[in-house]
């Protein structure tokens, strides 16, 4: 039996890792779309480094688009086989293939505008029309149960806490010799005593296992006082200085998260009297979605919707579809909360409201997330005294504050609770989801800890197990 690493290896991107039985059958785990500009990676999303019409099934992690983005070109190049998920990722991935459609189709609309006279053009990676064929092979598959893929392999997913629908996946796998072998795949590993979900829940014990890396090296930000801290935000740039608080956002898991907040806040009566704005299209699809599926929310607020049936509605929230209202908000009087997508202000109706914010010293850009070091986002948490946007530069007036305890990845210690059990019976990790710095001061602790053997595969690096 082989294990490849066909994507996020040594990238915290492009997730897709390829099992191939003793009898040729071949078990994808992810799908993922690479995202980022190294030159060497330019070729990894139009170009699989195996078969799609070879692999016998897919088994999604969750429906973030690193992890799921190139599903649809999977099954338009040959893919015929089951793609296995919970049903909240399947119900993600109807909108947020979609979406991805949509940006590859305006990618190349646009490259094709700009390059054309000079001969030059292309296409997208796949078409809004591709997103239809792959949900029909979706098989929904409940937390917590045995699932036979194939006759000789058993899969089980359990919840890992990092969005709505994300699971971990475990494979037992009858050799052919008859002895049988546990393999493991965290997914993204989420955190404990995060709002929303449930705490990522250990997974079974197994043989081999492949474990995300992302923050293997730190530590996050405590947040005993988080929902304090985001309302003393709100009063200094809301009240205090009666400007507009822009609050750039992942459409998927952290804009609910800051909406509940909100909720909270005034159905106890402490949020100031303000306009609330979330504006993103994708982000108004998936906190329906949310509301489709308590079945993985947490216990804090299943009880909560005991007072509150609707956690993520409030007086005074606004949801915006069209670009229009959005383009609005820039001309609003006022104080006002935006909640936008990008997370990382690098496109989408964030950007947009950046360079309309960024010059105004009463207004705030709170950043909760991670940011690449090239995106706008990226700069102004390294310090940035402006930024060029839209071909014009913007000084940044504004004030900047960042807080990094509302990220959905697991730090290295809650990595390492996480996998506590493994200890005893796991013979080897292999470290995917981070940049080797990350990984090697991962494997380090996972050395301390008194783990067997861990390595960091290089992309389509083949190991036998």
């Amino acid at each position: 039996m082989k294990i490849q690493f066909c994507g996020a290896a040594r990238e915290v991107t492009g997730s897709a890792h390829l099992i191939t039985l003793d009898d040729g059958f071949q078990i994808l785990l992810d799908c993922g779309l690479y995202q980022g500009r190294s030159a060497e990676m330019e070729s990894f999303n139009e170009n699989f480094s195996f078969q799609p019409a070879s692999i016998g099934c897919l088994i999604l992690s969750h429906a973030h688009i690193d992890h799921t983005g190139r599903v649809p070109k999977l099954v338009r190049d040959g893919f015929q086989g089951n793609i296995y998920s919970t049903h909240a990722t399947r119900s993600l991935c109807a909108i947020m293939l979609l979406d991805s459609a949509f940006i590859q189709e305006k990618d190349a609309e646009y490259f094709n505008k700009k390059n054309g006279k000079f001969g030059q053009s292309k296409e997208p990676l796949y078409t809004r029309k591709d997103v239809k064929p792959a949900l029909d092979r979706f098989i929904g598959l409940p937390y917590n149960h045995w699932e036979r893929i194939h006759p000789d392999v058993e899969m089980t997913y359990r919840d890992s806490g990092h969005i709505l629908g994300s699971a971990s996946v475990t494979l037992r796998i009858r050799k052919s010799d008859g002895s049988v072998v546990t393999v493991g795949f965290t997914g993204d590993i989420g955190r404990p005593n995060r709002p929303l979900l449930r705490d990522p829940q250990p997974m079974p014990e197994c043989d081999y296992l492949i474990c995300e890396s992302t923050y293997g090296d730190r530590e996050h930000e405590s947040a005993p006082n988080e929902m304090a801290r985001f309302l003393s935000i709100i009063k200094d740039t809301c009240v205090e200085r009666r400007g507009k608080l822009l609050v750039p956002a992942f459409s998927v898991g952290r804009t609910q998260e800051i909406v509940y907040m909100l909720d909270q806040l005034e159905s106890s009566g402490q949020l100031p009297k303000i306009k609330v704005f979330v504006d993103s299209p994708l982000a108004v699809n998936a906190t329906t979605v949310f509301g489709a599926h308590p079945e993985c929310f947490d216990s804090d607020l299943n009880e909560y919707l005991l007072t509150d049936d609707d956690p993520f509605g409030f007086n005074g929230l606004t949801y915006i579809h069209d670009a229009n209202e959005s383009k609005a908000l820039n001309s609003l009087d006022g104080p006002a909360i935006i909640i936008s997508a990008s997370g990382m202000m690098n496109a989408g109706r964030s950007k947009h409201h950046l360079a309309n914010t960024m010059g105004n010293p009463r207004n705030t850009i709170f950043i909760v997330g991670y940011c690449s070091p090239e995106t706008p986002g990226g700069k102004l948490r390294d310090g940035a005294t402006g930024l060029k946007l839209f071909r014009q530069y913007h000084e940044l007036r504004a004030k900047v504050v960042v807080m990094d305890s509302f990220s959905a990845h697991g730090d290295r210690s809650e990595m390492l609770d996480f996998l506590a059990n493994q200890r005893e019976k796991c013979r080897e990790i292999f470290l995917v989801h981070g940049t080797i710095d990350r990984m090697e001061a991962f494997g380090a602790s996972l050395e301390e800890k008194g783990f067997q053997a861990w390595r960091a595969p290089h992309l389509e690096e083949v190991v036998e197990i």
